[in-house]
């Protein structure tokens, strides 16, 4: 069928088809999902280089990333050229600025939605900061909670603000808003990111480690400072995961975290598409202030 989205004509195609076998949640749910989280999700999008990673065939079949925005895009379609230095190229990022194109993209399959920490007109300047916290074989995101606090608490040290989501998969990932100008990656970001990890680390080897060699992390979290890199991305909030359910992406509050620590009970930070839509009705954005909040970088 054509479908008008914001005065844009979209063809959508196999709305029955199921993308998560296990709940059969289909196709055009994936799409209604998109369309109804856009005024929370957009503004995080806004102005970013999305790098998708789209499941034709559902989250039981092969996937890809695409980071070249599809060349039988609409003309409406906004892109952005960002210059590769691997690739000794530019490639053409989308840049996802309405609804029309988030419901394009989930005709498109695109169920994960990836950004980067710059936004694409200066690509070697992030406006933010994020720790991924990932948990080795043995630990859950409980640990994670644990390790988040802990970070929280060197942020404190230095008056920084943090804001927690869930990955929508296994782990966590904790953003700290900076929105100043000129700052770089390294010396910045990635340097003071790295230099917490190791701190972190020092003080809880049992439970922490800042190296993402796959021998060292049984029974530990990784607290993974390399994502604050120009060539990285990280799942946006509020997006869906190829997971056994549409789990999704999700700000919490530290109290949220406090609590799921206490109980040990990983199901308070586990979200699926309909719960987050019912925390946004109470909620609003709990990452509003990803945009809003500016934040120095402590001097290195």
């Amino acid at each position: 069928m054509e479908v008008d989205v914001a005065g844009r004509t979209i063809k959508l195609t196999n709305l029955d088809k199921v993308m998560y076998p296990a709940v059969g949640f289909t196709k055009g749910q994936v799409i209604d999902y998109y369309t109804r989280i856009s005024p929370y999700l957009l503004p995080h999008l806004k102005d970013r280089p999305l790098t998708l990673k789209r499941y034709p065939n559902g989250v039981d079949g092969d996937y890809f990333y695409e980071k070249q925005c599809p060349r039988h895009r609409p003309d409406w379609i906004r892109t952005v050229p960002v210059w590769s230095r691997r690739n000794n190229a530019h490639i053409n990022f989308c840049v996802v600025d309405d609804v029309a194109t988030l419901v394009w993209l989930a005709q498109l399959a695109d169920l994960e939605l990836h950004t980067s920490m710059a936004y694409a007109e200066e690509p070697e300047h992030p406006n933010l900061m994020v720790f991924d916290l990932d948990p080795g074989p043995g630990t859950d995101i409980i640990d994670c909670a644990r390790v988040a606090c802990w970070l929280r608490e060197i942020f404190d040290h230095f008056g920084l603000q943090s804001f927690p989501k869930t990955s929508g998969s296994k782990g966590m990932q904790l953003y700290i808003p900076l929105n100043q100008p000129d700052i770089l990656y390294v010396p910045g970001t990635k340097t003071f990111s790295r230099a917490c990890a190791e701190l972190l680390e020092k003080q809880h080897p049992d439970v922490v480690v800042s190296n993402m060699k796959k021998e060292l992390r049984h029974g530990k979290v990784l607290v993974d400072w390399s994502q604050n890199d120009e060539h990285k991305t990280t799942v946006c909030v509020y997006s869906l995961r190829a997971k056994e359910r549409p789990t999704v992406s999700t700000p919490v509050t530290w109290d949220e975290v406090e609590d799921a620590l206490a109980t040990k009970d990983p199901d308070l930070l586990t979200f699926d598409s309909a719960q987050v839509l019912e925390r946004v009705e109470r909620h609003g954005d709990l990452y509003a202030p990803m945009i809003e909040l500016e934040q120095e970088l402590p001097k290195l």
